[in-house]
């Protein structure tokens, strides 16, 4: 399956250290959270979703920025607030 450009968005600011959990991808801190950006392939996005887990980090959001080869797509936008959805 193709790459594409992921940012997915975990909620506190991880530092310097935390970077070596995500090779290949591009941590940005903010206001409380930490932006991580990278080309992946729907393996190697399974597999970071598997390490922010076994980390104990919460996902905010998930986008599918654009395919590898550059075409624009809407975003993907998926939310991890560790509840289930209202009825």
């Amino acid at each position: 399956m193709a790459a594409r450009t992921y940012r997915l968005t975990v909620a506190g600011e991880l530092g310097d250290r935390m970077a070596s959990a995500f090779p290949g991808m591009t941590l940005t801190p903010g206001e409380g959270t930490t932006t991580l950006s990278g080309e992946l392939d729907q393996t190697e996005l399974q597999d970071v979703f598997g390490r922010i887990a076994d980390l104990g980090l919460t996902l905010l959001e998930t986008k599918s920025v654009k395919s590898a080869n550059g075409s624009d797509r809407d975003p993907v936008k998926a939310v991890n607030t560790g509840e289930h959805p209202p009825p």
